[in-house]
């Protein structure tokens, strides 16, 4: 037989009102009293029941996190964020991968509206080609990235100005003719299409002439997608003086194509990134990057929803996390 609240209570010697102070923490319980209870919960391998606690407030205590590809460096730090700021916020997280496929977003979409999650926070690609449309009945939702919008609460960086901030870092270097690796095909990827605009904005701040040449187009953003992009680059064009990743990960593909070429970084190609991932101290040479943080992203994001679960039908926010740049030795720094 499945133990109850009221067997753990009979066994600690309290009410079973207490025991479920204990177990949803929503209610200051003095030490003495939770560690009997959890000793009595150990004891008789006491399991919450979830789901009628659920059906009681309306709630799981689940959410659902959804990103295109879970097989990504940058991916990994963010997962891990996530789940502890939903842990700190006594939720569970069920991890989804869209696949870049709205399709998978509608069926989670879905099931946060049939409560069989609280809310959930997605990255989609582009908002034309997600299941976040306007019209529609959403359940409490928040947005990563730099899709813009005005549906749903939205977390992201200053993609624009960070792009902006990394063409000037490398122009005020002396760097005149300076490439972008990650670019996308119109209608892509909003991350690409924003990070574009900002090297854009830049070339034409400083005066520098646009050659659409040096949008090196990669569809693929993982290392082996950069570092084959670049490799096809490289062999029909002159390298270039300097070099933007639009991501870290694209940036470790780089590095290794310009070593094999025999180009000397950053004496003959400087080289930055884009996220500052926790490896990349430790690239060869050390990688420039642009750095925000995971953890007040994930945070904020968790918070957002939490506002939306409790007041259904506020307006949308958005917020906006810091970036500043990592300089290191891919550019030339001598300490970062």
């Amino acid at each position: 037989m499945r133990a109850t609240v009221r067997d753990v209570a009979r066994l600690a010697g309290v009410s079973p009102k207490t025991v479920s102070n204990v177990v949803n923490g929503t209610v200051p319980v003095n030490p003495d009293t939770r560690e009997r209870v959890e000793a009595a919960m150990a004891s008789l391998d006491y399991v919450p029941n979830l789901s009628a606690r659920g059906l009681r407030n309306g709630r799981s205590g689940l959410i659902a996190l959804a990103l295109p590809d879970l097989s990504t460096p940058y991916s990994a730090e963010l997962v891990h964020e996530v789940v502890e700021a939903a842990h700190r916020n006594r939720l569970a997280v069920q991890l989804e991968e869209t696949g870049y496929d709205p399709e998978r977003e509608l069926q989670l979409l879905t099931r946060a509206r049939a409560n069989l999650v609280d809310g959930l926070i997605l990255n989609p690609l582009v908002l034309d080609q997600s299941a976040i449309a306007p019209g529609i009945v959403l359940p409490p939702a928040v947005i990563l990235g730099e899709v813009q919008q005005n549906i749903v609460d939205a977390v992201g960086v200053d993609s624009v100005g960070a792009a902006r901030a990394v063409t000037r870092m490398f122009a005020e270097g002396g760097r005149r003719r300076i490439a972008v690796l990650g670019a996308r095909r119109p209608g892509a990827a909003a991350t690409a299409e924003t990070r574009t605009r900002g090297y854009r904005e830049a070339l034409a701040e400083l005066g520098l002439p646009w050659e659409p040449e040096l949008e090196i187009i990669c569809e693929d953003w993982h290392s082996e997608g950069g570092a084959e992009a670049l490799s096809g680059f490289l062999a029909r064009h002159d390298p270039p003086d300097a070099l933007f990743c639009f991501t870290d990960s694209l940036a470790y593909g780089a590095l290794s194509v310009l070593a094999s070429a025999g180009l000397s970084v950053p004496r003959d190609v400087s080289v930055a990134g884009f996220d500052d991932l926790a490896m990349s101290p430790y690239a060869v040479p050390a990688l420039t990057s642009v750095n925000f943080s995971r953890r007040t992203m994930a945070e904020k994001a968790v918070q957002l929803l939490l506002e939306q679960i409790e007041h259904r039908g506020r307006p949308p926010r958005t917020v906006t996390v810091p970036f500043s740049i990592r300089h290191r030795a891919s550019t030339g720094a001598t300490s970062a």
